[in-house]
C-alpha cells in the first residue's frame, strides 16, 4: 500500500515491494496543514485499504507509473477497457500494448516529465471489446514530492463518447441548418429566375403560336406531298413483291436443280464453310443440309478423308481455270467402305470473282 504514499516513499523494486523514504517527506506532511494533521492523528490508520479499493473501483480507467515508466497501479476499469491485469504491475510500460494504443503514451509522458505539468489529449478513439467505438480524453498528471521531483505519472482516460456523439450531432445539425439556409437562398434565387423565365416563356409561346400556325399550313402542304409519295411507295411495293415472287421461284429452281444431281454436290466458300449440301450428299454421307450449311467442311464428321480434298480446293483457289479430281477410300453413311471420285472446280460469282469451290462426289463401282 506504500504506493498510496508517494509523497513519503519512493519505489526501488516493485516486484520485491522495496521502497525507500522520499527526500523531504516531513515537509510533505506539513503541506497538508493543521486540519489535515488533526485528521491524521484521529486514528484513521485503516484508510490505506479504503484508498486502494477506491482507486480500483474508480469508474475512470487509470494507470499509475513510477518515475522510470514502470507500471505501479492499474484500476479495474483500465483492466477491462485495455485488456490489462494485475500481472502487468511491475512491467515497463513500453512492453504493454496500451503504451501505443489507443495513443502513443510514451511521447506524451516524456513531455509531461519535461514540462513538469499536466497534459491533456482530446478525442482519442478506441475500439472497445464489444465492437463499439469509444472516445476518450486522456489526462496525464505528474506525481511529485515536496521538492517537485517527479515520482511517477498518473494516466486517466475519461470517457467522452456521449459528449462526442452530442457534439457531432450538434455539428451535423448546424451543418444541416447551414445547408438548408443555403438551399433556401438558392431556391429563392431560382424562383426569381424562374419568374423571369416564365415571363420570357409566355412571350416565346406567343411567338411559337404564330409559328405553329405557319407550320400547320406547311404540314398541310406536306401531307399532300406525302399522299403522292405514298402512292409511289405502293407502286414500288407491288414491284418488290413481284420480284420477291420471282426470287423465290428462282431459289426453288436452283434448289431443285442442285438436288436433282444424282452425284453428291457441295459448295464451300474461301474459308471452306459449307454453302450448299445437296440431297446426293445426304444420301452418301448421312448428314442433313441443316447440319452442314454454315459449318466448316473439314470439321464435319463423315467418312470422306479430307487431306487430298483440301489440296484440290486449294488448287482451285490458286488456279481457277484448272479442274482437279482424286479418288479416295471412304466410308458411307451405312459404314460400308467404297471408293469415291471427288472432282473440284472454282466457284465464280457474276463478276467472275472466285468465291469458293464446287465439289462433286461419285461412288465408284
Amino acid at each position: 500500500m506504500l504506493l498510496s504514499h508517494s509523497d513519503r516513499f519512493t519505489p526501488i523494486n516493485l516486484e520485491a515491494r522495496m521502497f525507500r523514504k522520499a527526500s523531504g517527506s516531513h515537509g510533505a506532511v506539513e503541506k497538508y496543514g493543521p486540519s489535515t494533521a488533526l485528521v491524521r492523528q484521529g486514528g484513521l490508520s485503516g484508510l490505506n485499504p479504503v484508498r486502494e479499493l477506491a482507486f480500483h473501483a474508480n469508474p475512470v480507467p487509470q494507470i499509475v507509473l513510477t518515475s522510470d515508466d514502470t507500471v505501479a497501479m492499474i484500476n479495474e476499469k483500465a483492466e477491462q477497457i485495455f485488456g490489462l491485469s494485475a500481472r502487468d504491475i511491475g512491467r515497463p510500460l513500453r512492453d504493454l500494448e496500451v503504451s501505443y494504443r489507443p495513443l502513443e503514451l510514451r511521447a506524451q509522458i516524456q513531455q509531461v516529465k519535461l514540462n513538469q505539468r499536466p497534459a491533456m489529449v482530446p478525442d482519442v478513439q478506441w475500439q472497445r471489446a464489444g465492437g463499439d467505438t469509444g472516445w476518450y480524453e486522456v489526462h496525464l498528471n505528474p506525481l511529485t514530492d515536496a521538492d517537485d521531483a517527479i515520482l511517477g505519472i498518473s494516466i486517466a482516460f475519461f470517457d467522452v463518447t456521449a459528449n462526442k456523439v452530442l457534439v457531432d450531432k450538434v455539428v451535423d445539425a448546424h451543418k444541416q441548418l447551414e445547408t438548408a439556409y443555403e438551399e433556401l437562398q438558392s431556391t429563392n434565387e431560382e424562383l426569381e429566375t424562374t419568374n423571369e423565365e416564365l415571363q420570357s416563356t409566355i412571350e416565346e409561346l406567343e411567338t411559337t403560336n404564330e409559328e405553329l400556325q405557319s407550320t400547320n399550313e406547311e404540314l398541310e402542304t406536306m401531307n399532300e406531298e406525302l399522299q403522292s409519295t405514298n402512292d409511289e411507295l405502293h407502286t414500288i411495293n407491288d414491284e418488290l413483291q413481284s420480284r420477291s415472287v420471282e426470287l423465290d421461284a428462282a431459289r426453288t429452281f436452283v434448289d431443285s436443280l442442285v438436288n436433282s444431281i444424282y452425284l453428291g454436290m457441295t459448295v464451300v466458300d474461301k474459308e471452306m464453310r459449307v454453302l450448299i449440301w445437296n440431297r446426293g450428299c445426304e444420301e452418301l454421307w448421312g448428314l442433313r443440309t441443316e447440319e452442314t450449311v454454315g459449318a466448316m467442311l473439314p470439321d464435319l464428321d463423315f467418312g470422306l478423308p479430307m487431306a487430298e480434298v483440301k489440296h484440290l480446293i486449294g488448287k482451285a483457289f490458286v488456279d481457277p481455270d484448272s479442274f482437279g479430281d482424286v479418288t479416295v477410300d471412304a466410308i458411307n453413311r451405312r459404314g460400308r467402305s467404297l471408293r469415291i471420285r471427288v472432282s473440284c472446280t472454282a466457284f465464280r460469282d457474276s463478276a467472275n470473282s472466285i468465291n469458293g469451290a464446287v465439289l462433286l462426289m461419285e461412288a465408284q463401282g
